[in-house]
């Protein structure tokens, strides 16, 4: 694990956007474990959260063109990690974003920034069915723009509802592209055993992986 993971970690569970205990999920199972981003709500955290999809981007060494934040929640997240960017690295990378619902005054149009020309990296928190990323990918194929990859901030690492695959797999299949991660469940797990004192949730965690991990 890398330094920036780690540190992703521990900020993700001082900020309560990571928990441990009992969670029934959309999908009906009970998790030992929550991720709610929604959480990293304050202007430091957004700056630190910026900062770690960040590091992740530069550290996989794929190359873009664009950044593109679908709405809601990709819109404050675009915009965090290109300030971080410019900031850390010195890297000016164009982002873009899309509203909900086409402006047919002013500029008109549902994109709003940079267009989206040549290739194109989605940025969101989680893929958990995968719609919100097939939504993106027809935005983008409706631009004549191409998808290079998707960054996320958390990689469950587990099954699908009726089928071996992750959302993640499922997305990386049909597209043919990455799906970058800042962290992923092992990490989670293997942070935890290095910290000690969550004893019962490396065991809770486990035991879950056993049942519906990749």
């Amino acid at each position: 694990m890398k330094d920036y993971q780690r540190r992703f970690i521990e900020f993700a569970i001082k900020h309560g956007a990571l928990t441990f205990g009992t969670f029934t999920l959309k999908s009906g199972r009970s998790s030992p474990y929550f991720f709610n981003s929604g959480l990293f709500s304050s202007g430091e955290a957004l700056a630190l959260l910026g900062g770690f999809y960040a590091d992740a981007l530069q550290d996989s060494g794929l190359k873009y063109d664009v950044l593109f934040g679908p709405a809601y929640k990709g819109i404050p997240l675009v915009s965090a990690i290109v300030v971080a960017l410019y900031n850390k690295y010195g890297v000016n990378a164009p982002y873009s974003f899309n509203r909900k619902e086409k402006k047919d005054h002013g500029e008109g149009g549902s994109i709003v920034g940079t267009k989206l020309v040549g290739d194109i990296v989605i940025v969101d928190d989680v893929i958990t069915a995968g719609t919100a990323i097939r939504e993106s990918v027809q935005i983008i194929k409706a631009e004549n723009a191409t998808l290079k990859g998707v960054l996320i901030s958390l990689d469950r690492q587990e099954k699908g509802t009726g089928t071996d695959k992750s959302a993640i797999q499922q997305v990386e299949d049909e597209y043919g592209v990455p799906v970058l991660s800042i962290v992923k469940l092992a990490d989670v797990l293997e942070y935890l055993v290095e910290a000690g004192g969550y004893d019962k949730a490396v065991e809770d965690i486990k035991a879950y992986r056993q049942q519906w991990g990749i």
